[in-house]
Parts: C-alpha cells; sequence; structure tokens
C-alpha cells in the first residue's frame, strides 16, 4: 500500500478530529506512504496539495440570505460540488486507500458511492456519535440520550436536539433518514473504528451493527513530550471547547471552595458559553478561574507541563479526549467525571481521580484529595506517563491501523477476513 487519502472536513486545529487526522497523516508520511488530505477549504488550512479540489468553506453559524440557506441545508443532505470535487481528487491521485474521519454536513456521504466507483478500499474512525445521533452529542436537554435507538431519528425533532431549533433538527432528522433508511450509503464503507471500547459498544447497542467496528485508540508522539512531575506551579488546567456539554458550571462550582491561593484554575479554549461562564465567575467573585483563550501549539504545551494536573468534567459520552492522553504524555494525572471513554484513560487512584457528573461536590473533593498529597499526585503522574508510552504511542498504532487497512483492502477485494484476530490489548501501567 503505498499511497493514503485522509479526509476530514476541517483541516487546520479546530479540534481533536483534525488533529487525529494531521498525526495520522504525519505517522504515514514518516513510514515512507504518499498521503493526500482532502477536506473544507478554510483560511487557516496550511497549503495542502491539490487545494483545489476541496469543498468550499462553509460557515454555519454565519447571517447568510435565504436562498443560502436552502443551499447549505441541501448540501448537508447530499452535496453535489463534494461529489464532483472527489471524483477529480481520485482521478489525479488514484490513491490505495481512503480514511474518513468528520465528513458530516460540510462534505456530507455523497462521496461515498464516488469513492466505491473507483474500488478504493474505506476506513471510517468516528470521532462522535453522528452515525446513531442526528446531533452527533447523544444529549438532550443536557442529558445522555438514546432515543434515538434502533432508527427512531424522528426523536431529534420532536426535542429540537439540533441547537434547540425546529428548522435544523428537522434538516438533521431528514438526513439521518436519508442516508441510513433510503440510500443506505455508509454500507459503502468496509471497516469502522471506534476509539474507545465505549464508543464501539455504544454504537452497536444503537442499531449501527451492519459492519465491523475495530477499536482503535488515538496516540501521541510520546518521545516530544518531556514529562515534568514535580510541578512548582499552583494552578490546574481544563483544555477544550467551552459548551453545554464540557461540564463547565460544575467545574466553576467546585472551585469555589477553594482560594487563591491554594489552587487556581486555567481555562484554555474558546466556545459558545464563554461570556456565561465569564459573568458567573465575575457575578459569583470566583476569584481563582482565568480564562486564557484559544491556545494552541508549544505554549499550550508548557501551561499544561507546568501544571497541577487537569481536569475533564464532561458530562457527554466523551470518546478518546486527547487533552488526557497529551496531559498523561507530560506527566500529568487527571480528574474526569465518570461518563463515557474517560474511565478507559483515568483509572481511579492509579492515573488519577473519576468523579460523578455534575455532581461539584464530588469534583472538588477529588480535587482536595489530589492537592493534598503530593507524593501520590507525582506517583499518578508516573504511571499516565507509562501508560501512555506503553499504549498510545506512534508504532503500535501504525502496526495495528494497518492491520485495519489491509483488511478493508480484503474486504474491498470481495473476500471474508476473520475480524476476531484483530485485537488492541492496553496495558495497566
Amino acid at each position: 500500500m503505498k499511497s493514503i487519502l485522509l479526509i476530514n472536513k476541517f483541516l487546520f486545529s479546530k479540534g481533536g478530529d483534525a488533529i487525529s487526522t494531521f498525526n495520522t497523516g504525519r505517522l504515514f508520511s514518516e513510514k515512507r506512504h504518499k498521503v493526500y488530505f482532502w477536506g473544507m477549504q478554510h483560511p487557516l488550512n496550511p497549503d495542502y496539495e491539490y487545494k483545489e479540489f476541496f469543498v468550499s468553506n462553509v460557515e454555519y453559524n454565519k447571517k447568510v440570505s435565504f436562498k443560502e440557506k436552502v443551499r447549505i441545508s441541501l448540501n448537508i443532505l447530499y452535496s453535489f460540488e463534494a461529489k464532483k470535487k472527489i471524483e477529480k481528487l481520485i482521478n489525479k491521485v488514484n490513491p490505495d486507500i481512503v480514511h474518513l474521519n468528520n465528513f458530516a454536513h460540510q462534505i456530507s456521504p455523497s462521496i461515498l458511492p464516488v469513492i466505491k466507483k473507483y474500488k478504493i478500499p474505506m476506513v471510517m474512525t468516528m470521532r462522535d456519535y453522528k452515525l446513531v445521533c442526528p446531533s452527533y452529542s447523544m444529549l438532550s436537554k443536557g442529558l445522555p440520550c438514546d432515543k434515538c435507538k434502533n432508527g427512531k431519528y424522528y426523536w431529534c425533532f420532536f426535542n429540537k436536539c439540533t441547537k434547540n431549533s425546529y428548522l435544523k433538527s428537522f434538516i438533521n432528522t431528514v438526513e439521518m433518514y436519508l442516508h441510513h433508511k433510503i440510500l443506505h450509503i455508509y454500507d459503502l464503507i468496509h471497516l469502522f473504528i471506534a476509539p474507545s471500547r465505549f464508543m464501539q459498544r455504544k454504537v452497536i447497542e444503537m442499531g449501527f451493527n451492519k459492519k465491523p467496528i475495530l477499536y482503535l485508540p488515538n496516540f501521541v508522539w510520546v518521545k516530544e513530550y518531556t514529562p515534568l512531575y514535580n510541578s512548582k506551579s499552583n494552578y490546574i488546567v481544563y483544555v477544550g471547547r467551552l459548551s453545554f456539554e464540557k461540564g463547565l458550571f460544575t467545574l466553576l462550582n467546585a472551585m469555589k471552595g477553594f482560594k487563591r491561593k491554594e489552587v487556581i484554575l486555567k481555562i484554555v479554549g474558546q466556545g459558545p458559553l464563554e461570556d456565561k461562564l465569564k459573568n458567573k465567575v465575575k457575578d459569583e467573585k470566583i476569584s481563582n478561574v482565568e480564562f486564557l483563550g484559544f491556545i494552541t501549539g508549544k505554549k499550550l504545551f508548557n501551561i499544561i507541563r507546568n501544571s497541577f494536573f487537569v481536569v475533564l468534567p464532561s458530562e457527554w459520552y466523551e470518546n478518546n479526549p486527547r487533552s488526557i492522553i497529551e496531559s498523561f504524555a507530560f506527566g500529568k494525572p487527571a480528574i474526569g467525571s465518570s461518563i463515557g471513554g474517560i474511565p478507559e484513560l483515568i483509572i481511579d487512584g492509579v492515573t488519577g481521580y473519576l468523579f460523578k457528573p455534575k455532581d461539584h461536590i464530588d469534583l472538588s473533593n477529588k480535587i482536595k484529595i489530589m492537592l493534598s498529597d503530593h507524593r501520590k499526585l507525582i506517583k499518578m503522574g508516573k504511571n499516565a506517563r507509562r501508560f501512555v508510552e506503553m499504549n498510545f504511542n506512534p508504532d503500535k498504532h501504525y502496526e495495528k491501523l494497518m492491520e485495519i487497512y489491509n483488511m478493508a483492502i480484503t474486504l474491498s477485494q470481495g473476500k471474508n477476513v476473520e475480524i476476531e484476530t484483530y485485537n488492541y490489548e492496553i496495558k495497566l501501567p
């Protein structure tokens, strides 16, 4: 296998899906494979080869005319532009395999029949729950929800699950029925990858079980992360999107129990809740919280490396959060809510502590425990670093991903494969 086409709608450092796509590309480039990227045009994109074949930039939160809204809505269902441009790219580069990540809405699955037409094996990594949930998050009114189980997608419309809008929820509901019930378009993909055991189980439980789903977690370039176990700082850090599903109000309430001289919370990220969170801090005089905005690269890594530990208070089914894996690589334990794939990374009392989602008292108690025992904090940091070294390193990821690619190639040739022979073993520190 010589060439790989990596597809993700965002191809700049917008979120974990894009970063994971970049990492996969870098990994295969270093292993002497030819790597191509394809996705959406954007001013922040690097200078990609064949960028002229990227689909037009779409901003869903931007104010546009009614005519443009109709066009964008139709593209969510089926994008003729994406279909046309992916075919031009395939004719140009002729990839041996296509690895899909997030492509719903801005690109749409209209590209899948084109890839199938050229008999190219397809693998998809599920970065969220879009294949079983119209609004991707499996949340309804702020609570975990599985009402769309077994294709009952109409619940998205009835509950206004997409941005509390009947119109947007209706579009997403129609999208799911069109793609899954009428076109069965996702059946064209040969293999699916779940970055967490939880996601692997959950999507099958929700009724997405026609194709094999294999477990392959994210990885980091471990050797590029220099751990710091004995930090002299007095702060903890949250890194991620400032949105309702991340549990940030719970985190702010937990911080009320501490004075600034005891511990400071540094919040890194942007999102729709930013103003509300800042107003809460101001109105309730929570003096030990700092908002740092969007930070990336070495500056972000320095903030994480010099912290005591990281906190992830999510209230949705997190998949395989990179923020935890990266903090572990720096020798930082983590406190996280016991939901989704988080407990697969945070081993209670070994690499950090778990708390009950939405329970700010439980979270506050876990922060106190972490701060009260400096020796154990260092020990858990060393455990976390070993955990990453053993399980989330690039060599292991490459070996298992090549195994998955070869399975997809065999399936694309109409042959059977023994899925049971695949196993990704997680070793405890």
